[in-house]
């Protein structure tokens, strides 16, 4: 459930998500209950959506580590993900395999996740596949109207961390699951450099 909506814009990008917990249809008070749902891993921003236990699971398998996993780009992302899926299997013996689709040849992690590093925005799916997006992107369950509601702004004059905020907020007004406040993490553009070549005349 949830929301966690990323922008890119003018060399910036924002991860906004909302703060409300669920457990199946009881909604925890936030007076009671309430936090970022994104960690931070190294240069990274990892945002879940989905079953809580994940927070869990990947503070355990982050905690066992002496360095933190690199999450720069799809390649890297999807062998973190892949490792986490053997982990899964190996160390939490209360996993199960789950499907959407009953005709798909893969299992499922039955969550969502969105990365934000310096060099943009990575989607993966339940089935472990990873994407990156060019301007932004949303998970859970208000994400179709936070999409909606960065889609109409982007191109206006407000700033990236106003236009994930106000897609969160978006989120909040409208989709049960997902309640307020809003948290926010900011991370730089990379931009890779290249080299200039001059040549001499002789």
């Amino acid at each position: 459930m949830s929301i966690a909506v990323a922008v890119r814009k003018d060399a910036r990008i924002v991860l906004a998500t909302d703060s409300q917990t669920n457990l199946g249809s009881e909604r925890v008070p936030t007076a009671n209950l309430s936090g970022p749902k994104f960690m931070q891993i190294g240069d990274a921003c990892l945002a879940a959506t989905g079953w809580t236990l994940y927070s869990n699971i990947l503070a355990d398998v982050l905690g066992r580590r002496r360095t933190p996993p690199r999450l720069d780009g799809d390649v890297n992302i999807f062998k973190f993900f892949t490792r986490l899926w053997g982990e899964l299997h190996e160390r939490y013996n209360f996993d199960k395999d789950q499907a959407d689709d009953a005709d798909s040849p893969f299992g499922s992690l039955d969550s969502t996740f969105l990365v934000v590093c310096p060099k943009g925005i990575f989607g993966v799916a339940t089935d472990l596949s990873v994407l990156r997006y060019e301007r932004y992107f949303a998970i859970g369950s208000g994400a179709p109207v936070a999409l909606g509601a960065v889609h109409a702004l982007y191109e206006s004059e407000h700033d990236t961390e106003s236009i994930a905020r106000s897609a969160a907020l978006a989120a909040i007004d409208h989709d049960v699951y997902c309640g307020p406040p809003v948290h926010v993490a900011t991370v730089r553009e990379r931009v890779a450099r290249t080299r200039r070549r001059t040549s001499r005349a002789t």
